[in-house]
């Protein structure tokens, strides 16, 4: 099946929440395109290429790594070499962590370089973890749990953020992208989006419309509007694939009150009709 995972039993994953493991010896392992149902971080060694977004990464040397599901990517080539674990978790496993943390930001690199120091600490907390989801320990989850923010608040504190909030405008963007984001993924078809519009931001952030827009167009080169429309696409282009939703469902979780309307704003942005894409 395509959204499975070589070397993971998915099955135990959903019920668990997590999954610890050792990346297997095979080259060219295909990754899933466009999961949006678990977050993945680990520790590799060797060369591999990933693409991330569209964009081709070289990974060469030892480095930390953070995928976010709504990042389609896949391994491009993998040497035989290449030695690691991951951590593969869902969101209700780590809700506050991955709201908050800026190291799954869609925008940023997913990887992290390490020297041979920082390499042989995470190589022990990966070690360590793994050990403890074999184990019989009945508290292993909050163990995992206290290893995932170990390993996330060392990597900041490696490589912090690439943002720098400089300005108003720009401090501003970054709140409006937060706000942005943490609306998705959508779980459930009968909470429908509550913020389309830059006037619903610009209320929540009790900023005027207009300065909003120009400090977004000013930061980030695109237009609030686009910025939703954007992400209101790509939400319903991973529900539309990932979702055994209705198309009337995703319409209404998406915020559109008549299927009729999210079918033209959909071939809008796409040139595809919501039907069209699910089938191809």
């Amino acid at each position: 099946m395509a959204n499975e995972i070589p070397g993971v039993n998915m099955e135990a994953l959903r019920l668990q929440g997590f999954k610890v493991h050792e990346l297997p010896s095979i080259v060219n392992i295909p990754a899933a395109h466009g999961r949006r149902d678990f977050y993945k971080m680990g520790l590799v060694s060797g060369e591999m290429a990933i693409d991330y977004g569209g964009q081709i990464l070289e990974l060469n040397g030892t480095v930390l790594f953070f995928v976010n599901p709504k990042v389609p990517r896949s391994v491009v080539r993998r040497s035989m070499n290449a030695t690691g674990y991951a951590c593969i978790f869902t969101e209700s496993f780590m809700p506050a962590i991955v709201k908050r943390s800026p190291l799954w930001n869609t925008g940023d690199s997913p990887m992290i370089r390490l020297n041979s120091e920082q390499a042989a600490f995470m190589t022990g907390i990966f070690q360590k973890m793994l050990a403890v989801h074999h184990s019989d320990y009945s508290l292993k989850a909050d163990l995992i749990k206290n290893c995932i923010e170990l390993i996330i608040h060392e990597a900041l504190s490696i490589q912090p953020p690439a943002y720098t909030l400089q300005n108003g405008a720009a401090r501003l963007t970054h709140l409006f992208m937060d706000l942005l984001e943490r609306q998705f993924p959508i779980e459930h078809a009968a909470e429908p989006l509550k913020l389309r519009t830059a006037q619903n931001f610009a209320d929540i952030l009790t900023v005027h419309v207009n300065y909003l827009n120009r400090s977004v167009k000013e930061t980030t080169g695109k237009p609030t509007s686009v910025h939703i429309a954007e992400r209101v696409a790509a939400e319903a282009k991973a529900l539309l694939k990932h979702s055994d939703w209705s198309i009337a469902e995703i319409a209404y979780a998406l915020g559109f009150n008549y299927p009729t309307y999210f079918n033209n704003y959909f071939k809008r942005l796409t040139g595809a009709t919501p039907n069209s894409f699910r089938k191809v």
